[in-house]
């Protein structure tokens, strides 16, 4: 099993040895502490950490805001403990990303916990992510090969099975997608379309 690795960002030393000594028990967790926002960016490029912590002790909107941005930025699972919050802060937490948001929640014996939850809550909503935009990508693929039926269809007096079949013959021949194929036709038929280059002259 591999070992947990968890960047905890703390400017205050006694919270962050709180939030260490909730982890490092638990199967020789790998702790990294950093203090404050400079820098934190290319730490957290550096470690690579699983998960991140943060612990604000007097949030305010301006540094909610802050931290709020690297969240949406690094793709990572944060858990962020906070003194104090109000409903308008909690949402934009969620906005940004962050996977759990406890607030007046630190202590030693809840530390895990609630890592173990913003890990699965990150998992799951990226899992829920890719599979709608592959959902997204396969209709745009649909629309495409439409698109490129009807094309080969109007130009060449096929069917639409048998335009079907010459996307498909062609994506085997060239080693592609079906849709990879049908959006070059396409491409192609936009930039040969009668006044495609007229806003170029003017």
């Amino acid at each position: 099993m591999e070992k947990l690795s968890v960047l905890i960002v703390d400017d205050n030393a006694i919270r962050a040895s709180i939030i260490e000594a909730g982890l490092v028990e638990h199967d020789g967790t790998i702790v990294t502490i950093a203090t404050g926002l400079h820098g934190l960016v290319e730490k957290i490029e550096s470690v690579q950490p699983d998960v991140i912590v943060v612990d604000i002790e007097h949030p305010s909107r301006d540094l909610l805001e802050s931290y709020f941005s690297i969240s949406r930025a690094v793709r990572k699972p944060i858990a962020m403990f906070v003194d104090k919050s109000d409903p308008a802060w909690i949402e934009q937490a969620i906005d940004a990303g962050v996977s759990s948001y406890v607030v007046d929640g630190l202590r030693k014996n809840r530390v895990k916990p609630v890592i173990d939850a913003a890990i699965r809550r990150f998992k799951a909503f990226h899992k829920m992510a890719m599979e709608l935009e592959a959902t997204r990508s396969e209709l745009q693929g649909r629309k495409q090969i439409d698109r490129a039926k009807g094309l080969l269809m109007r130009s060449k007096g096929l069917s639409e099975e048998e335009a079907y079949a010459l996307l498909r013959r062609t994506a085997m021949n060239q080693n592609r997608k079906i849709s990879d194929v049908a959006e070059r036709l396409v491409s192609a038929a936009e930039l040969l379309a009668p006044g495609a280059d007229k806003g170029d002259g003017e």
